[in-house]
């Protein structure tokens, strides 16, 4: 089992960027503000092949007695007491610009108690100037203390070759170290070259690939105060993340490590928290800018998303710029509206209504009047009708505070992942599509016809299918979203997006005539198969070539005879080639028919 590092200190020492510094990359929000960090960021993380977890926590800013009513600095402490039970090794980060203060002192006595190794990590020294004020921190107790840098990463090596040092062995016995990251786009790559499994396209079910080994990654998003972090809790039955009525409460994206045993079989997730997402234009400051970056960053990484909507609000443009986000990252998506707590009364409510109205004589609506929803499947259809670009993501409704429907949640988590590993065969594949392009051909404004030749599957997240056809441009997003409805229908793939590529085949090129140019290709005289010259051979290649009026080569350029009765063709005579012939062959008017020998003693004559 990896061991846990734990960065404690008192807010805006640099705690954050030395996470990101060991992490080797940027995970935590750093910011001259003094508070950002409020959960316990977690990373995974290796030095000279020792792995471990990482926790980067909140800034301890009380004193021992001092109270406050904020509900998120309180929550804070809680959370770095948390980290701190759990570590294996703990990092005290002190700034020697400032030196020792009164709030390095009561963590460090907090941090005696504790009874764990602890590590005085002297951040923003700078220069050697800077490093006289190290052995100030000796009056916190500790005799291990390090001078780094943690922007620059000066004296990190150090530090933590101390700090593996701490950590325990890595158990042999442990499987869990060597499993990767459950990235189905890796598992996808490897369906690409099935080249096998393509040509046993016969009429043989759907195949399943195995599932790959390693955690699936959900991402919960959604608007502020909505309910994500409160879903998470309830799934991992713990205080793991910061709860609060205050909108923003969750800042960074936390990574919330989540098992479950569903009949004998462990399956483990990574429950990503993430920040909620505002309109654009009222973020007004850096750090929210920031998390709204994590957020992003958290959908691109994520396996599959959870968005979380309002059941109180309804689904507002905000809600739809979110999902939009989902649509765009191509990812396999459950939509969640949650807090249905604060609705059920209202919906039970209106549903013995119904059932009351229609037990009476007047069952019909008045014209123009809608019927009322009173089941889960009516709300749900009205929620795929507004989120109509995202209406093959199934729909849950819930409530964290309950733990109303939460079973199902996972359950749906499951079936989208299963869906995700589907490989469709590519005879059934071909046949489904060339029916669906029969039944309907696209609308085409220079009137072309869509000829289909061939299609196959050449990703599995996100399903994505590459076809053959005469023309690529007549595929429009309208023609797309059809043929996608008609996949769903024939295989499923509910809760991911279809992805079609359509490839034009080449067209063909025109036959360009070879010419015989005389100018490029002089005519060659004829050999002989006894390897003696001809008796007459061209004495010049060039004679073969027709001067033009453009030439200057002394030549009579070129005429056409005029003969009676019509144009002749141009003539070759004697040495001088191209000019006209001085003999011209006499013309005999025949009177009367002739006979045989007549005709013949008339053309000696004529000669």
């Amino acid at each position: 089992m990896s061991g846990i590092i734990a960065i404690v200190g008192r807010p805006n020492v640099g705690k954050s960027a030395l996470f990101n510094r060991i992490a080797g990359r940027r995970i935590a929000i750093v910011h001259d503000m003094p508070g950002v960090t409020r959960d316990r960021v977690t990373a995974e993380a290796e030095w000279r092949g020792r792995p471990f977890t990482l926790v980067d926590t909140g800034g301890i800013g009380l004193l021992r007695g001092e109270k406050v009513e904020d509900v998120i600095i309180n929550a804070a402490l809680e959370q770095v007491e948390m980290a701190l039970q759990a570590a294996d090794c703990i990092i005290l980060v002190v700034n020697v610009q400032e030196g020792v203060v009164p709030l390095d002192r009561e963590v460090a006595q907090r941090l005696h108690r504790s009874g764990k190794p602890v590590l005085v990590a002297v951040n923003k020294v700078d220069n050697y100037k800077s490093e006289a004020g190290v052995t100030e921190f000796t009056e916190l107790g500790f005799k291990q203390i390090f001078p780094v840098t943690a922007i620059h990463g000066r004296g990190i090596e150090m530090l933590m070759n101390k700090a593996a040092s701490h950590l325990p062995d890595a158990s042999a016995e442990d499987n869990n170290t060597g499993d990767a990251p459950y990235n189905l786009s890796e598992a996808a790559a490897a369906a690409e070259v099935e080249a096998q499994a393509e040509a046993e396209a016969g009429d043989t079910p759907p195949k399943r690939l195995p599932r790959p080994t390693g955690p699936l990654k959900l991402a919960i998003v959604g608007r502020p105060n909505v309910g994500k972090s409160s879903i998470i809790n309830a799934l991992t039955q713990s205080e793991r993340v910061i709860v609060s009525p205050i909108p923003g409460t969750t800042r960074d994206a936390v990574d919330v490590p989540f098992e479950v045993v569903t009949e004998g079989v462990h399956q483990k997730y990574v429950l990503i928290d993430t920040a909620g997402l505002r309109k654009s234009r009222r973020v007004d400051n850096t750090v929210e800018f920031f998390s709204v970056k994590r957020t992003e960053e958290s959908i691109e990484r994520a396996d599959i998303v959870v968005l979380v909507l309002d059941a109180e609000s309804g689904i507002i443009e905000q809600d739809k710029k979110v999902a939009d986000l989902i649509v765009t990252a191509r990812k396999g998506c459950i939509v969640v509206i949650n807090k249905w707590d604060l609705m059920s009364d209202a919906v039970r409510t209106a549903r013995e209504e119904e059932i009351a109205r229609r037990k009476s004589a007047n069952r019909r609506y008045r014209e123009g009047q809608a019927e009322p929803m009173t089941t889960l499947a009516e709300f749900g259809s009205w929620v795929q009708e507004k989120l109509f670009f995202l209406d093959y993501a199934p729909v849950i409704f819930t409530s964290a505070k309950t733990g109303f429907q939460l079973d199902r949640l996972l359950e749906a988590v499951r079936y989208v992942a299963a869906q995700l590993q589907q490989k469709v065969p590519t005879g059934i594949l071909n046949r489904t599509l060339n029916d669906a392009i029969e039944r309907r051909q696209p609308v085409s404004a220079t009137g072309h016809f869509l000829k289909f030749y061939y299609a196959t599957q050449v990703r599995l997240a996100p399903p994505t299918f590459l076809l053959f056809v005469n023309r690529d441009e007549l595929f429009s997003p309208q023609y797309m979203k059809h043929l996608a409805g008609d996949l769903r229908t024939a295989f499923g793939y509910e809760g991911c997006p279809i992805v079609l590529v359509p490839k034009a085949r080449p067209k063909t090129i025109d036959p360009v005539r070879k010419f015989n140019d005389r100018a490029k290709s002089p005519r060659q005289a004829p050999v002989r198969s006894d390897g003696a010259k001809p008796d007459s051979p061209r004495q010049d290649s060039r004679r073969s070539q027709r001067p033009t009026y453009e030439q200057n080569d002394g030549r009579k350029p070129f005429r056409q005879n005029k003969v009676t009765g019509g144009q002749g063709r141009p003539r070759q005579a004697g040495d001088k080639p191209f000019q006209q012939s001085t003999r011209k062959r006499p013309f005999v008017k025949l009177k009367k028919r002739l006979s045989g020998k007549a005709r013949a003693a008339a053309r000696v004559s004529a000669r």
